[in-house]
């Protein structure tokens, strides 16, 4: 069993309301990243944030954040490409992570590709209806071909997401034809809470994920829990050999005192040690995913 990525995500678009500590500026940000990194994450996942937590796309912000953070920590960087908040062309939508990968001092070593298009609209359980009902989350096959050839022509490992089973065989597909080299880094987002349009955040809704990986090809997979707690789920995952992506951007984790995204990579990394399974460090996980 290899040595277990945790991969701490830090931000997503999560506001203050429920927990203070999300990280929003370039400063913040990187603090955030140099304590997780300390408390055992291997990985920083980040969205660029404006100074009232609106979604930030500029090349500068990601810049300025990429290169604090390479100055203060070894920690491998995953920047976003602005899921559904960014909604321009292909080319428009990989700019910016292209451009940040030609000089080292900003340079993402990891970058997103979400395997298909989904539904992102919340849905209010108790009054039965949508707080919206037009937010698609759009990857065409033609899109994701895009990506997948910059990343590879950018030099950048691809970060692959899959929310359904419909993702991970549209992943599969892009195996056979090359253009996600072995081996790959493979997220599978369970969704709880008000969002609908992954895999349930439990046992069972990792097990049908987990179905579809067919043993002959070189795989690491992670799990992340998006609008949940993925904490329940962290035992199941370390001790099948899979990774662990957790923070503040998918689940406040504010039920008594609000915890910070260190506490939370604390946490697994403390059953990872009860459990007997390492922590692999930057230099374990490059060399792990051939990067």
């Amino acid at each position: 069993m290899d040595q277990l990525i945790i991969e701490a995500r830090i931000n997503e678009y999560a506001m203050r309301s429920e927990n203070p500590h999300v990280p929003w500026s370039s400063q913040e940000i990187t603090d955030d990243a140099v304590r997780c990194r300390e408390a055992g994450a291997s990985i920083v996942h980040f969205h660029s944030r404006t100074p009232d937590g609106a979604p930030e796309h500029r090349y500068e912000s990601y810049a300025e954040t990429i290169s604090q953070i390479r100055e203060r920590t070894d920690i491998l960087i995953h920047p976003t490409l602005g899921a559904a908040t960014n909604d321009v062309s292909a080319a428009e939508r990989i700019e910016t992570v292209v451009r940040l990968a030609s000089d080292p001092a900003t340079r993402p070593d990891l970058a997103p590709m979400d395997m298909g298009s989904a539904n992102l609209d919340f849905y209010d359980q108790n009054n039965q209806r949508f707080y919206t009902n037009d937010v698609i989350y759009k990857n065409s096959t033609a899109t994701l071909e895009h990506f997948a050839g910059a990343i590879s022509d950018a030099r950048m490992k691809h970060y692959v997401v899959s929310w359904n089973i419909g993702f991970t065989r549209q992943t599969l597909a892009f195996m056979d034809m090359g253009l996600l080299p072995e081996p790959i880094f493979l997220l599978f987002v369970l969704t709880d809470g008000a969002l609908l349009a992954g895999h349930p955040g439990t046992a069972a809704g990792l097990d049908a994920h987990l179905a579809m990986l067919p043993r002959d090809r070189k795989i690491e997979w992670a799990v992340c829990n998006h609008g949940g707690d993925m904490l329940p789920l962290v035992d199941k995952v370390i001790g099948e050999g899979g990774h662990i992506a957790i923070g503040l951007g998918d689940h406040s984790y504010a039920k008594n005192e609000p915890m910070n995204n260190a506490e939370l990579i604390a946490q697994v990394a403390n059953r990872a040690a009860a459990a007997g399974r390492p922590l692999a460090d930057p230099q374990t996980v490059r060399a792990q995913l051939k990067m």
